[in-house]
């Protein structure tokens, strides 16, 4: 077993983002599609714990979707 094994980190994929008020969040219904402020063709936004650390794409086979790395973003020297 690893030392690493039991780290635990957050890690979020960013398809794209929008603003949506409350109430009409609450207006959809199932199947409702939300417009994102990207294309199918730009780059997913890798996080980890809250830090942008690299950017891919999202690949579709079936029913399994993965992520494929195409950048790591180099961490600015403040």
């Amino acid at each position: 077993m690893s030392v690493l094994d039991g780290i635990m980190i957050e890690m979020s994929v960013v398809l794209g983002s929008t603003e949506v008020p409350v109430r009409q969040i609450l207006q959809m219904s199932r199947g409702a599609m939300i417009p994102l402020d990207c294309g199918q063709d730009d780059p997913s936004l890798v996080y980890v714990n809250g830090e942008l650390v690299a950017t891919g794409r999202i690949l579709v086979d079936g029913e399994v979707m993965s992520l494929e790395i195409s950048e790591l973003i180099k961490k600015s020297r403040n």
